[in-house]
């Protein structure tokens, strides 16, 4: 009993000792006391009233305007697919994935990293016919000279012009898609509708790329088939090959600057 009561008197004696330290703090000398009172000057912010309103459509114009505006959404949302698809991009890209696997390169350098080359050599090589574009269609029509449907042909006219000129040499899939379509056979570029050109540009750079692809895989295999003729020689069987390869084949692409004649290659291809 008596050590639970002197427990309990060390308690209260601790307890009165650390109310009185904190009831003999106070604020410094100088300070400014706070004010949780809001101001009355401040005004509430005006924050608009949004609506949305579902009717029937009344006549046909309506009904019209509604499927124009769906279709200039969908077109929107679609353009940097069509971009990519009707410039070279869609060949550049291709080719240096092709050194990427050529060179048994897993993570280095990172797919962004050359999608983003592929991207800025393409508007290094589409940039005279994006700035026919800029002077022939957008301008103009920013400047009220012209409505959107002639600044529409104007603007299709320089990437048709590409386009064709891709294909000049080998016109084999714009016969081959206007053959499907049953339309005769085109004399001059106005013969060929955008609708048959665009898919026959795009299976002629799958095509260029692929054969770009498998020049430059060449070298790189036989190097990859030396080295494994070497190991199997020495019985060492299970080592990968590719892992003894990817040196030798990164020296040779460094020592030959691959990088450089490799693009030199893509725009002497592209730029005729």
């Amino acid at each position: 009993m008596r050590k639970i009561n002197f427990k309990k008197i060390v308690l209260a004696l601790l307890l009165v000792l650390s109310v009185s330290v904190v009831s003999a703090q106070s604020f410094p000398q100088g300070s400014t006391r706070g004010n949780t009172e809001m101001s009355r000057n401040v005004t509430q912010p005006a924050v608009p009233n949004v609506s949305i309103q579902i009717t029937q459509p009344q006549t046909g114009r309506e009904v019209a305007f509604s499927v124009r505006v769906l279709l200039a959404l969908t077109i929107l949302t679609i353009a940097p697919s069509l971009l990519l698809l009707v410039t070279c991009f869609l060949r550049f890209s291709i080719v240096l994935d092709f050194i990427k696997r050529a060179l048994s390169l897993q993570q280095v350098p990172p797919t962004a990293v050359l999608n983003g080359i592929a991207l800025f050599m393409t508007l290094f090589v589409m940039w005279p016919t994006f700035s026919t574009m800029y002077e022939k269609s957008f301008k103009p029509l920013n400047e009220g000279q012209i409505g959107i449907e002639e600044a529409y042909r104007e603007a299709e006219a320089p990437i048709r012009l590409f386009m064709y000129t891709q294909m000049a040499e080998d016109p084999t899939y714009i016969g081959t898609f206007m053959n499907m379509a049953k339309l005769e056979k085109p004399n001059t570029l106005a013969d060929v509708p955008t609708h048959i050109l665009v898919p026959a540009y795009i299976l002629h750079e799958l095509t260029a790329a692929f054969k770009i692809g498998v020049l430059l895989y060449i070298p790189f295999i036989i190097i990859d088939m030396v080295v494994a003729s070497i190991l199997m020689s020495m019985g060492m069987m299970m080592l990968p090959p590719v892992q003894i390869s990817m040196p030798f084949k990164l020296i040779l692409f460094v020592l030959v600057d691959g990088w450089g004649l490799l693009t030199n290659q893509l725009f002497l291809s592209v730029i005729h």
